[in-house]
């Protein structure tokens, strides 16, 4: 299990020393960088691999498509297309993969969700973090999620195990504001059948809607999480 860790640690530091700019390096610069990155990897037909070389994901070539269009399709997202939407005001693109069973989180209701994800770095081009391994599988990312009057916020849960993997990585309860936009459109419960299987999203998050280190250090990630409803 340790080894895991240090894996998933040296997996961070190298992506960190790649994209790491020197002193003269203007903030405005490395947003620049950002951008050309995301935009690369929407043409890329990227393939993400694991350790053994086996396939993760395969993302393909992306399909942007606008919140007008996005919300003229119901809330979804043509999987054989391979549509993203751009949220403008972000700069997040979500393609939903299945909106899963249940409801969505209303006003008034809170949940907690498990999440179980992938997180690759854009900028270093390097599968980053993952939780969807044995090692993670009793100790799954958790977040308790509230919806005030149409505002869903939500924090990383750490009483449960002291924390999944993005706590123990990355050491914050802020959850990545990209983690939480999908809340507004997937629902969330267990799966009850063959045929239902939970919520799942793909996430292309800029700097400034990912975790503390990419804001730090302004690199996008993608990410591929499922949400599923935690039993009381």
């Amino acid at each position: 299990m340790k080894k895991y860790l240090y894996i998933c640690l040296a997996i961070l530091l190298g992506g960190m020393w790649l994209i790491s700019c020197s002193d003269d390096e203007t903030y405005a610069e490395k947003k620049e960088k950002e951008r050309k990155a995301i935009n690369s990897f929407l043409e890329r037909d990227v393939c993400i691999l694991g350790e053994e070389g086996d396939t993760i994901c395969n993302i393909g070539k992306i399909k942007v498509i606008t919140e007008q269009q996005f919300y003229a399709q119901d809330t979804l997202t043509n999987l054989e297309e391979n549509e993203y939407v751009l949220f403008g005001s972000t700069g997040i693109y979500m393609q939903i993969v299945r909106k899963g069973p249940g409801e969505k989180l209303v006003s008034g209701q809170s949940k907690r969700i498990i999440c179980r994800f992938i997180e690759f770095n854009i900028l270093g081009d390097s599968l980053q973090l993952r939780n969807d391994v044995n090692y993670w599988h009793s100790n799954p990312d958790i977040l308790d999620a509230e919806n005030n009057s149409g505002t869903i916020t939500a924090s990383f849960n750490t009483d449960y195990n002291g924390g999944g993997a993005m706590y123990m990585i990355y050491k914050n309860t802020s959850v990545p504001t990209g983690w939480i936009t999908p809340l507004s459109y997937i629902n969330l419960g267990r799966q009850t059948t063959p045929e239902e299987r939970i919520a799942k999203v793909r996430l292309i998050l800029p700097h400034s809607a990912g975790q503390t280190d990419a804001t730090t250090n302004v690199y996008p990630c993608f990410y591929e999480i499922t949400y599923q409803e935690m039993r009381d």
